[in-house]
């Protein structure tokens, strides 16, 4: 079993929920956060990204981590944020062209993580995790919500969604793609009791998204038992909680600075000596994923390379199946390609290798690759959901920014307190 809790969160007051949501920390870049915090003044960014907001100062010094700190509690001062009296559950739903998703936001258990009841499939980069986990500790709050996946025996879901109330929810933000975020707080006893009675029969929670959110949290935690500090809600962290065939995946993108020994035609050369190599011709670069150039009837691993302009379909054969995390597109672009030819061996930490969500254009990959930015850049194929959920529970891993998971959740809706 697992354990679930309602608490009270930290929400924007109902009118300022537009001007204050805002995306999560990790998919803009610095100066995309500067830009957030020119054009809204109140947005969360401000505490997610106080780098952004301290322009002049290093991005991980101690004065951005007060800047988080002193930014918080000046919106709770301001009255922009407040918090519930009375401990609840938040449901979450997102209106994303014809999608609907539902999830609800609780707090899950710091113990069901390192037991391994709330199972992970990315290790953690470096630096991103001494990042969040100094700014949960400064600021004393989970700011973001880890993404959880369960498996649902078949009533769970039903009765989540049975709860969303008719009329207007408490906060509602609708962006300029057109996607609404809603959050309906749940605060009867009785509805309250029943969700956390029905997380009792499952036995597992899946990190969808929030790798270094998640374990972050643990780290809080943790140094605050060592050192005397620990409260009740420390020994807890925030989510957001999907059934597993309530989401979708993306693929995640790779951007690489330089081609090592290689020159552009020498390295495609040398791809040659184990991947087929075809240009792919025009594509839509409005749009995150590239199909195939065509299906095949045996497994083969497929991803697309960006390089002199021009785009190229790789693919090979996938050469055991049944090995799930060697059968990975990632997992052979990785030591084929990274490791072998770039001499990328640490895809956490090495500066080389930079990530690129994959609900983001593939305009967005071209554009840093045409601008010198980046020497090449990689699209990969989305994994299907119940194979990231059968490698976390074979207790495997697989390569850091392997998934991109929809909808994407905006930070400032629900915050929770660690006092």
């Amino acid at each position: 079993m697992v354990k679930i809790f309602s608490f009270p969160a930290i929400r924007p007051a109902e009118k300022d929920a537009g001007n204050i949501a805002s995306v999560p920390y990790d998919v803009v870049s610095r100066e995309e956060a500067i830009e957030c915090i020119q054009k809204y003044p109140d947005s969360f960014m401000k505490v997610i990204r106080s780098d952004a907001a301290l322009p002049n100062a290093p991005a991980e010094s101690e004065e951005v981590y007060a800047e988080a700190k002193k930014n918080l509690n000046s919106m709770i001062a301001d009255g922009l944020l407040v918090k519930d009296e009375k401990p609840g559950i938040y449901l979450y739903r997102v209106k994303q062209g014809g999608s609907i998703y539902t999830g609800f936001v609780a707090n899950v258990s710091v113990d069901d993580y390192l037991n391994d009841k709330i199972k992970k499939h990315e290790l953690t980069r470096y630096d991103k995790e001494i990042d969040r986990t100094t700014h949960i500790d400064v600021t004393n709050t989970h700011t973001g919500l880890v993404v959880l996946l369960y498996r649902d025996p078949g009533n769970v879901f039903q009765y989540i969604e049975s709860l969303i109330p008719e009329g207007q929810p408490e906060s509602i933000v609708k962006m300029d793609t057109g996607v609404v975020h809603e959050v309906f707080r749940i605060s009867g006893e009785e509805e309250l009791k029943k969700i956390i009675r029905m997380f009792e029969k499952i036995d597992a929670l899946y990190i969808a998204d929030g790798h270094h959110r998640a374990k972050s949290s643990v780290n809080v935690a943790t140094k605050r038992r060592e050192n005397g500090t620990i409260t009740a809600e420390a020994e807890r962290f925030m989510a957001v909680i999907f059934a597993e065939n309530r989401v979708k995946i993306h693929g995640y993108s790779r951007l690489v600075t330089d081609l090592g020994e290689y020159t552009q035609d020498s390295f495609i050369k040398a791809l040659g000596d184990k991947f087929e190599i075809r240009k792919y011709g025009e594509i839509d670069d409005t749009v995150f994923r590239i199909p195939p150039l065509k299906e095949s009837e045996t497994p083969r691993h497929v991803f697309h390379m960006y390089i002199k302009g021009e785009w190229y379909e790789i693919s090979c054969p996938v050469e055991n199946p049944e090995d799930t995390i060697g059968s990975l597109d990632v997992s052979v672009l990785q030591k084929e390609v990274m490791e072998r030819m770039l001499g990328i061996s640490d895809p956490r930490g090495d500066p080389r290798l930079q990530y690129l969500g994959g609900a983001r254009p593939l305009s967005d990959l071209q554009k840093r690759v045409n601008k010198g930015e980046f020497a090449i850049a990689f699209s990969m194929q989305p994994v299907k959901v119940e194979t990231v959920l059968r490698i976390a529970d074979e207790g495997n891993i697989m390569p850091p920014k392997s998934t991109w998971f929809e909808p994407k959740l905006l930070s400032g809706l629900t915050l929770h307190s660690l006092e």
